[in-house]
């Protein structure tokens, strides 16, 4: 029974972790609302969607780097540092509806 409940315990809180940007995928968006677009609107809201995406990143990469050390300080040090893992700003949905926007 031990093993079980403590497997639970590890897959929830390996569920509250921040992913890495690198491995979040982009969500379709469809390139129909650029359609109308000409070249200068096209290259300035490329530009809004990459300096976007930069941000969110960033924001995406320190949340992974933290919840990566709090979960290395909580398994070998202090287990309750774990439960902070779950409240974090995980914020994988808008950088992979922006990746989609990049993409379109």
């Amino acid at each position: 029974m031990k093993p079980i409940v403590t497997a639970a315990l590890c897959a929830s809180i390996l569920a509250g972790c921040a992913s890495s940007p690198d491995r979040i995928s982009a969500a379709y968006v469809s390139p129909i609302q650029y359609s109308g677009y000409d070249c200068d609107q096209v290259r300035s809201e490329l530009m809004r969607v990459s300096g976007r995406v930069r941000e969110v990143a960033g924001a995406q990469k320190q949340q992974a780097n933290s919840d990566a050390i709090a979960m290395g300080v909580g398994l070998v040090l202090f287990w309750p540092a774990l439960f902070f893992l779950a409240g974090g700003n995980d914020r994988k949905e808008e950088l992979s509806r922006l990746k989609g926007e990049y993409d379109a």
